[in-house]
């Protein structure tokens, strides 16, 4: 064996992952108790939107990722690879920056929840209210983050594992025990859910933003497809979607319903909502709420912390394999001995600080707003690497189903044409609604919201097309560098 293969076999070993490990990581990447306020906003038609977001487009979208990484030879560079070998090198390219770059926005948001959550655990609530030192708790948490992907896919795989069930399944099953319990006592429901209420009965901003956050709360299925190659048995990736898909339903239907039945939506805090109504939930039953209320928050911050680690880790696996094919400065090119894009966490982690500056002290002591742009931006960003995607494994399907793969979405191709036509509907709706103010966004912060999403959106668009003019440029760096070692 070769110098070249041992070390190959060697990261091999190092990052390598059971499907257990990929679902803990895809799903502490996707199930997110930070999107249950603003459902427990939307009341009874959380059902709804939760069903139509999650049956009829994540449903799709995982199938289709599965579908796409079991292709023999696109199991490297995941979304990049795909969107290549269908659409095209610059397309395949601008697709893989989009994803890379959306969770930019959507870290800032992770690390609002995350600082809420600790504000009520510590009883700091200045941690929130002061826009200078909410930046910087934001900085240790996304640096400390960024530095602790070091230790390697199969340890931070194994972190996740707990994290997830710690920070999530955890308050999210006792929150369930709890509003059974409150409901038993005879306490007031706020929201009750028939026939008549599930559906909205009317279509204007207010009910069409609402809907945003049930998009938002299923996107990433697909980023952890670069990892396929870390498992021991790759076949198993499209079960872990489909058992992604299963458990990310169930658990927002359940922590999404507890909210909306137990809490007034006028009571209800983006940043702080789902903490706090632990607290007035477990005070009604009879227990300590404000006490309790600290553990449920230190939880919540534990379980978004991996959340947050794991989308450090999952895109930038496949920006890693971009670079080595010269669409990046050929310094972003290198890994550690381990194989760990080390370069390219840094840079996404720089960009993250910018973003996190722009939103933070724009927002100034408003939390919610703040909230509301970071989950615009995420949002807005992501449904362009979705609408790329689609409309690729549509062309797979119409013109190269004859490549061999391990996994179909469905038997009938054009089936499987109609499902993402459907998916690509409602992604394209949802991108344009993002650009409607949020409900309680004050007058005079409206301009800004949409200034501020528009600019962060035009930005994101025409950076991938300025890096791909030099892409034969840094190739021929490559190149030549290959040669001279």
């Amino acid at each position: 064996m070769t110098t070249t293969e041992e070390t190959a076999t060697a990261n091999q070993n190092y990052n390598q992952l059971t499907g257990l490990k990929l679902f803990a990581m895809t799903s502490s990447m996707v199930i997110s108790i930070d999107e249950f306020a603003p459902f427990g906003k939307a009341g009874a038609t959380s059902l709804f939107y939760l069903l139509l977001a999650g049956l009829v487009w994540f449903l799709p979208v995982t199938q289709a990722a599965g579908e796409m990484a079991s292709i023999q030879g696109w199991q490297h560079g995941g979304l990049f690879t795909w969107v290549k070998a269908t659409l095209g090198e610059k397309t395949g390219f601008v697709a893989m920056f989009y994803q890379w770059i959306h969770i930019t926005a959507g870290m800032d948001l992770m690390m609002y929840v995350i600082i809420g959550a600790l504000s009520i655990t510590l009883q700091t609530p200045w941690f929130n209210t002061t826009p200078l030192v909410r930046f910087s708790l934001m900085m240790l948490l996304l640096w400390g983050a960024t530095c602790a992907q070091l230790l390697g896919a199969k340890r931070i795989g194994k972190v996740a594992e707990w994290l997830f069930a710690l920070g999530i399944v955890t308050p999210v099953l006792l929150l369930v025990i709890v509003v059974a319990v409150y409901l038993g006592q005879g306490h007031p429901v706020y929201v009750h859910f028939n026939f008549h209420t599930i559906f909205p009965h009317q279509l204007n901003g207010t009910t069409l933003v609402a809907f945003v956050p049930f998009i938002l709360a299923f996107c990433g299925g697909e980023a952890s497809a670069p990892h396929v190659k870390n498992l021991a048995r790759p076949q198993q990736y499209p079960k872990v979607m489909i058992a992604l898909v299963a458990t990310a339903i169930s658990l927002d239907l359940l922590g999404s319903s507890a909210i909306a039945m137990s809490v007034p939506a006028a009571h209800i805090q983006n940043s702080t909502g789902f903490v706090h109504t632990y607290g007035q939930l477990l005070t009604s039953i009879g227990l300590p709420g404000q006490s309790l209320e600290k553990l449920i928050g230190l939880l919540l911050a534990c379980g978004i912390i991996g959340e947050l680690g794991n989308w450090i880790a999952g895109p930038n696996q496949g920006l890693f394999e971009a670079a080595r094919e010269g669409f990046l400065p050929p310094f972003f090119a290198h890994a550690t001995k381990h194989g760990i894009p080390f370069r390219i966490m840094v840079l996404q982690s720089a960009i993250v600080t910018l973003t996190a500056a722009l939103i933070t002290f724009s927002s100034g002591q408003n939390v919610d707003f703040a909230f509301n742009v970071a989950l615009a931006a995420t949002t807005a960003q992501y449904l362009m690497v979705y609408m790329i995607m689609l409309v690729a494994y549509m062309v797979l399907k119409w013109r190269h189903e004859t490549l061999p793969r391990t996994y179909r979405m469905t038997s009938q191709p054009k089936v499987s044409i109609a499902l993402a036509a459907v998916a690509l509907v409602i992604t394209a709706g949802a991108f344009f609604i993002t650009f409607i103010p949020a409900q309680g966004t004050p007058q005079p912060l409206r301009l800004a919201y949409v200034l501020i999403l528009a600019g962060m959106c035009l930005v994101v668009s025409w950076l991938p097309f300025w890096l791909y003019r030099s892409h034969s440029k840094w190739q021929a760096q490559l190149t030549s560098a290959e040669k001279k070692s």
